[in-house]
C-alpha cells in the first residue's frame, strides 16, 4: 500500500474512511476542526502515527479557519481548536505530540497569514517524515524476521495507522521487499475488528499471505508451533510499559510462556518518559461497540460491559522495541525512558 492515508487539500484534510473498510474504499474531507475531531473519535482515522499527522494537519486547518476572524483573536481561536484536538482521544500520545509540534511554532509567529503558511508547511513536513520514519523502522525490523517466518500481529499497525508504509506491518513489508518469504496471522481484534477489516485488507492488497483468526485462537496456534514471532505497534510507551490495542498484553504473556519473541514497532514520537502506565488515562469506549454487532443485540439489556480500548504490557515481556534509530533490546534500561 503505497498511497498516503491522510493528506492536505484545499477543501480541508483528506483521509481514507477506515470505518468502511473492507467493504468500501472511500475518501472523506474534514473541512473543520470539529469534523476532524469527530473523525478521530469515530475512528475514521486511527493509529498512533496517523493521529500525530492528523493533529498537525488539524492545527494548520485551525489556522486557516482563524484567518477569517480578526487578527486579535487568531491565537486564541487556534489554541482553542488545538485543545479540542489534543483531547479527542486520551491514550495515544502521538495526537498531542503532533498538535504541539505545529502549535508551538505558530505561537511564535506574529502575523496570522505567516503563521497559517508555516503551520501547513510543518504539517506537510511531519507527514513526510512519518513515512520516512516508518521505512527506517521497517528496515531495522526486517533483520529480525527469519526467512519463512509466520508473524502474529494484533490490531492494525500498517499504512492505515500512519501516513504510509506502517510500523509493525512496515517491518513485514520491508522483510518481503528484502526477498524473505513471510506470512502473517492477523488477529481480528475485537470489538471493532481492525485486524480482520484493516490489516488483512492491507496485506491482501499487497499480495502478502495473511490468515485472520479470532483473538483467542492465538494461544492455540502458539501451542501448535505455528507462530514464529509476534510484532505489534504501540500507542504510548511509558517508563515502565507499552500501551497498545486491548488484547496485546494477553498475546505477550502467552508468547513468553511459549518462548516466542515479542516485538513492538514504534517511532520515538510514541515514547512518553514523563509517565508510568498507572498515570495514563486509558480510553473507555461506548457500550454499543460490544453490546451489538451489525445491528444485532449481543448483550442483554441492563448487563454492563467494560470496553477499554488499550492495555499495558510491561517491558519484561518485550523482546525489543523497533524504532527508526534501531532496536532497543533492554527497554527498561534505555535512557529515552528515564524520568
Amino acid at each position: 500500500m503505497q498511497e498516503r492515508t491522510i493528506w492536505w487539500e484545499e477543501g480541508g484534510i483528506g483521509l481514507i474512511d477506515q470505518t468502511l473498510l473492507p467493504g468500501r474504499y472511500e475518501h472523506i474531507v474534514c473541512a473543520t476542526v470539529p469534523r476532524l475531531v469527530e473523525a478521530i473519535q469515530r475512528l475514521e482515522v486511527r493509529g498512533a502515527p496517523a493521529l500525530g499527522v492528523a493533529g498537525a494537519y488539524g492545527v494548520a486547518l485551525a489556522c486557516r479557519r482563524a484567518l477569517q476572524e480578526s487578527p486579535d483573536t487568531f491565537r486564541q481561536s487556534v489554541q482553542k481548536d488545538a485543545g479540542a484536538l489534543r483531547s479527542a482521544r486520551p491514550t495515544a500520545v502521538n495526537l498531542a505530540w503532533g498538535v504541539d509540534q505545529v502549535l508551538a511554532a505558530v505561537m511564535e509567529e506574529d502575523e496570522p497569514v505567516a503563521a497559517a503558511e508555516l503551520a501547513r508547511s510543518l504539517a506537510e513536513a511531519l507527514a513526510d517524515e512519518d513515512e520516512a520514519v516508518c521505512r527506517r523502522i521497517g528496515s531495522h525490523g526486517a533483520e529480525i524476521i527469519p526467512d519463512g517466518a509466520t508473524v502474529l500481529t494484533h490490531c492494525n499497525a500498517g499504512a492505515l495507522a500512519c501516513s504510509a508504509w506502517g510500523t509493525a506491518l512496515g517491518v513485514i513489508r520491508s522483510a518481503v521487499a528484502d526477498g524473505k518469504d513471510v506470512s502473517v496471522i492477523s488477529c481480528e481484534t475485537r470489538p471493532l475488528l481492525q485486524g480482520s477489516r484493516l490489516t488483512a485488507w492491507e496485506l491482501a492488497r499487497d499480495a502478502i499471505p495473511v490468515t485472520t483468526i479470532i483473538d483467542s485462537e492465538a494461544a492455540c496456534l502458539m501451542q501448535k508451533g505455528e507462530i514464529d514471532l509476534v510484532i505489534v505497534g504501540a500507542d504510548r510507551i511509558c517508563r515502565d510499559g507499552i500501551f497498545n490495542k486491548i488484547g496485546t498484553y494477553m498475546h505477550a504473556v502467552t508468547a513468553r510462556y511459549h518462548q516466542i519473541p515479542f516485538y513492538v514497532a514504534a517511532p520515538k514520537s510514541t515514547f512518553d518518559p514523563s509517565q508510568t502506565v498507572g498515570e495514563v488515562v486509558v480510553e473507555e469506549r461506548g457500550r454499543d461497540e460490544i453490546a451489538s454487532f451489525s445491528g444485532v443485540r449481543t448483550v442483554p439489556d441492563g448487563v454492563p460491559v467494560r470496553n477499554y480500548a488499550f492495555d499495558a504490557t510491561p517491558f519484561d515481556l518485550v523482546s525489543g522495541i523497533i524504532t527508526e534509530e534501531g532496536i532497543i533490546t533492554s527497554p527498561a534500561d534505555h535512557p529515552w525512558l528515564l524520568p
